[in-house]
């Protein structure tokens, strides 16, 4: 991502042009959005975190991984990519590697997760009920991330970064995808944030220039 060179903050739609036009990789970019939030990232009551419905989904498919003894049929059916419980976990500790992009759990599995914390924790895949990622719904939730389900939270700089699509989408489904994160992004606003919350926000492509949205 390069900084746009003259600094200029575009409505959405205007954003979203320029940053395809910017795109030149031969392979179809993602198109990513940067905010930088107005949090200390280092107090626990400063915390982002939330889920953005997108409606067109982001174009990357989700591999997901279930961690449940109750809901293994269940989970199988709504398309995750791994299911198991006890046997999985050991599978992992003993591996070190997990293949998924977002892990769940049934609630009677975190106790039992604790052994393999530091895998999973530092790929940001340790389910957490405040994401909704430690659930009975199993099913539910599954469906939600293979349609544009997106989690995200702030990085150790206050900032969030969220993929909402490809450049091949069309600018539509982009600036509709970018509202509804903007929208979840502001409901996400912690307790103990103090003044504007978002300090800027800016839209680019995967190799691209970055471009300023105005709010």
């Amino acid at each position: 991502m390069n900084q746009s060179e003259n600094n200029q903050i575009y409505p959405i739609a205007e954003a979203i042009t320029e940053a395809k036009k910017s795109a030149k990789a031969k392979f179809d970019e993602s198109v990513e959005v940067h905010a930088k939030l107005n949090i200390d990232p280092k107090k626990s009551d400063q915390q982002v975190r939330g889920v953005a419905e997108l409606p067109f989904g982001t174009g990357k498919t989700i591999k997901v991984a279930v961690f449940t003894t109750t809901q293994k049929k269940e989970a199988e059916a709504a398309g995750a990519d791994l299911v198991g419980g006890e046997e999985l976990i050991d599978k992992i500790k003993s591996s070190g590697k997990i293949d998924a992009d977002m892990a769940l759990a049934t609630p009677e599995m975190m106790p039992k997760l604790a052994t393999i914390a530091k895998i999973l924790g530092p790929k940001g895949l340790m389910p957490n009920p405040k994401n909704q990622t430690v659930t009975p719904k199993v099913k539910e939730i599954i469906e939600s991330l293979k349609k544009g389900r997106a989690d995200f939270k702030n990085d150790n700089s206050g900032n969030v970064h969220q993929m909402i699509g490809k450049v091949s989408f069309e600018n539509e489904k982009l600036e509709k995808n970018f509202e509804i994160f903007l929208e979840a992004l502001k409901k996400a606003r912690p307790e103990g944030a103090k003044g504007k919350f978002i300090k800027n926000i800016s839209i680019c492509s995967t190799m691209g220039e970055s471009f300023g949205v105005s709010l």
